[in-house]
């Protein structure tokens, strides 16, 4: 196929007004011609991620959402509040694509070898701008699936997987044996969980409502403490003492909990300890910020002595900072493992319209547990 037989293709927009409003859309684009070392790939399936929606719907307030033109190219606006706006100053007048990562069939290539050896093969993508129907890569951005791997398969081979093998790295790198996890019934957190029981991983995990900790347990997680118990700060500290975890990765961002996870890390090592400190521990206590499900301002009262650190942590800067090879080896392990260890789950697959109705706005702007949405831009506009 080339792509003179594929004129154009619909991708999703989203545009921050000077009106205060934030506007989604379709729009249909030119399809490119590969050069010598891209492909054109036609996607089957791209996640809705958290680390997607900030993007896709900036600081709009969702419930003012307001539905215009026709069946197959809706347009979505929505009111962002005088107060977020001047967040939004830097999108402004610019209409943004959206979608980390996805998957689908290359049906044009290059003339490199590297490029013809992927033609009509399934592959997965880490390279934005892939709520769309089609798009132009590089062949380094692509990994090849498995036989038999599906696009849904592998739309979310990358972000999450690496990003919870991120996590175990950053562990280990800086000298840790075990780990926390925030909001860790999520798709990544449940990867995270089968990573640490596979490779032998101490991890605390800690949720939100008792039918996350229900569903953790259920896959064998083995320390999962629920925030909203009375008995949860007694519950962390003794899971801490059993795991000996002194380095956490907080989703939840806002809010006490991040020094929460420090306080109760202070007290199980000073369990253990043999003689009294006023300055506290001197055992290094880190917790890394890599959401922000909270939006509220970060607390913490300052009772676990001075050897600590609060700071962010996001996959790509990590990424950049192992180097390609170190990178390589973590994309290798998710497609050897894509179907177990690196399994993704999704409530629903939409197509590229139906991302756009108000009523499905609203389910994935929840970002919540078990509610992951699968864009299949291929689908028609009401499948």
């Amino acid at each position: 196929m080339t792509t003179s037989s594929i004129p154009s293709g619909l991708q999703l927009r989203s545009l921050v007004k000077a009106s205060g409003e934030l506007e989604l859309s379709l729009r249909s684009v030119p399809t490119p011609q590969p050069g010598p070392d891209e492909v054109l790939l036609r996607i089957q399936a791209t996640p809705i991620n958290p680390s997607d929606i900030g993007l896709l719907l900036g600081a709009a307030d969702l419930r003012t959402a307001v539905l215009s033109g026709s069946s197959a190219s809706p347009v979505v606006r929505m009111q962002i509040p005088e107060r977020l706006r001047p967040s939004m100053a830097a999108r402004l007048g610019q209409s943004l694509p959206v979608g980390n990562e996805g998957a689908g069939v290359v049906v044009a290539a290059g003339t490199s070898a590297a490029a013809q050896a992927l033609l009509g093969k399934t592959v997965a993508v880490l390279g934005g701008a892939m709520y769309a129907q089609y798009r132009c890569v590089r062949v380094e951005q692509c990994l090849l699936l498995p036989e038999g791997a599906t696009p849904a398969d592998g739309a979310s081979c990358f972000v999450n997987p690496l990003t919870a093998l991120g996590m175990v790295a950053t562990m280990r790198r800086e000298g840790h044996s075990a780990l926390v996890h925030t909001a860790a019934a999520s798709n990544l957190g449940q990867m995270l969980n089968r990573i640490c029981l596979k490779d032998q991983i101490g991890l605390v995990n800690i949720v939100r409502q008792p039918e996350q900790a229900a569903l953790l347990k259920g896959l064998g997680a083995r320390h999962v403490c629920d925030s909203s118990a009375p008995s949860f700060l007694a519950d962390l500290t003794q899971a801490l003492v059993q795991t000996g975890a002194t380095i956490a990765f907080d989703a939840i961002g806002g809010g006490p909990l991040a020094g929460q996870i420090l306080s109760c890390m202070e007290a199980a090592l000073n369990r253990q300890a043999t003689e009294y400190s006023r300055y506290g521990s001197s055992t290094h206590k880190q917790v890394y910020i890599y959401g922000g499900l909270d939006t509220r301002p970060t607390e913490f009262a300052r009772n676990f002595g001075f050897s600590w650190g609060l700071g962010g942590w996001l996959l790509f800067p990590f990424l950049q900072r192992i180097g390609e090879a170190a990178a390589q080896s973590l994309r290798a392990r998710v497609a050897a493992e894509l179907k177990t260890t690196f399994a993704s789950h999704y409530a629903q697959e939409i197509s590229l319209a139906q991302a756009l109705q108000p009523e499905t706005i609203a389910r994935y702007g929840q970002r919540a547990t078990g509610a992951k949405l699968l864009i299949n831009p291929s689908l028609a506009s009401g499948s």
